[in-house]
């Protein structure tokens, strides 16, 4: 049998049929600026508690999310992205019918002060999974708040396994994210996050200041020309939160060690659970990904959005993986880059 590490269910998270609260129907044939299911404001308000926002509303996905973002956060006449932001951010941009003004370096806050001039929408993600760091959301949101700017935050990688630093585990309490990890809240910050990597629910949400959800409320396009989240993707966002207990992430953490521990080759990452191994050369690490896979062990070749020169082999790891999986991985590792190096 395969041991899949190609999945980002990172809580390892899927919902069977049988474990949610059933629907009589899937969607009201309304677009969500006429009419939501109760069940909508309530995930979102569960979500805004768990992030530590005032207010939050739901989105079919991060790229309607943003779009509504891009369209309505304004007058700031400057959009300003991290070099290395995930494209989807991008792409919303331009079917806002706007542009990338200018990009900054990643997670490079002297050269984002350098480049803010005047008020600016800051685009960046909370995680970035190519180099395994946190962005300094603190200081980026200090100098968005000074130039009376906006800092609009992708945290779909970081939504359900980072959470508050209280106590002593690696990845803080809670799964509220990024913001929360780096203490970055309150006025300025706008967090627009997908469900479906951490809790495992194809549903995007957007939250923040009262004042700027409503704004995306009331004049998202998105929200005017398509429908809400569908009934079943909100029983399934219900029950991600219900069982969204810290035991997930103390097992996510044990495999993630147990892999990096049994690897024999230093991987990227830290604790987080997408784990990569080192650089090489397109052809070594595609050899590297097939030697896996004819052990068993399937895997993603890619190149780090933060390292693009780089190519690399990445192993996503998630509380659903077995101790055999991992050890599997493991040894795999070791024989698949002994035997390409030779």
């Amino acid at each position: 049998m395969t041991a899949d590490f190609t999945s980002s269910l990172y809580l390892g998270m899927h919902h069977p049929s049988r474990s949610l609260v059933a629907w009589d129907r899937l969607t009201t044939g309304v677009p969500a600026a006429l009419g939501e299911p109760p069940e909508a404001r309530r995930v979102a308000g569960e979500l805004a508690r768990l992030q530590g926002v005032e207010c939050a509303v739901l989105a079919r996905s991060t790229l309607h999310a943003f779009v509504d973002c891009f369209t309505v956060l304004r007058p700031w006449a400057a959009v300003l992205a991290d070099a290395a932001a995930y494209p989807i951010a991008r792409w919303a941009v331009r079917a806002a019918g706007r542009c990338v003004s200018a990009t900054f370096a990643h997670h490079d806050p002297d050269d984002l002060a350098r480049r803010l001039r005047a008020p600016a929408l800051v685009v960046c993600d909370g995680y970035c999974p190519g180099c395994g760091r946190v962005a300094p959301l603190d200081a980026y949101l200090a100098l968005v708040r000074r130039r009376g700017g906006l800092l609009l935050v992708d945290d779909t990688q970081a939504l359900g396994v980072l959470g508050a630093r209280r106590g002593t585990h690696p990845y803080g309490t809670g799964g509220g994210g990024s913001p929360a990890w780096t203490g970055a809240r309150g006025p300025g910050l706008v967090v627009v996050a997908s469900l479906a990597k951490g809790f495992g629910v194809p549903v995007a949400v957007v939250s923040g200041e009262r004042s700027a959800i409503g704004r995306v409320v009331a004049g998202g396009p998105s929200r005017e020309h398509t429908s809400p989240p569908s009934r079943a993707d909100l029983s399934a966002a219900r029950h991600a939160l219900r069982t969204n207990h810290e035991r997930r992430r103390y097992r996510l953490l044990a495999l993630v060690r147990r892999l990096r521990h049994g690897a024999g080759v230093p991987l990227t990452g830290g604790d987080f659970p997408v784990q990569s191994l080192p650089p090489a050369p397109a052809p070594v690490a595609a050899g590297i990904a097939d030697a896996l896979a004819r052990q068993g062990v399937r895997a993603v070749v890619q190149r780090p959005l933060c390292r693009p020169e780089v190519t690399t082999v990445t192993l996503l790891v998630t509380a659903g993986h077995t101790t055999g999986d991992v050890d599997r991985a493991a040894v795999a590792i070791g024989s698949a880059t002994m035997a390409v190096a030779a």
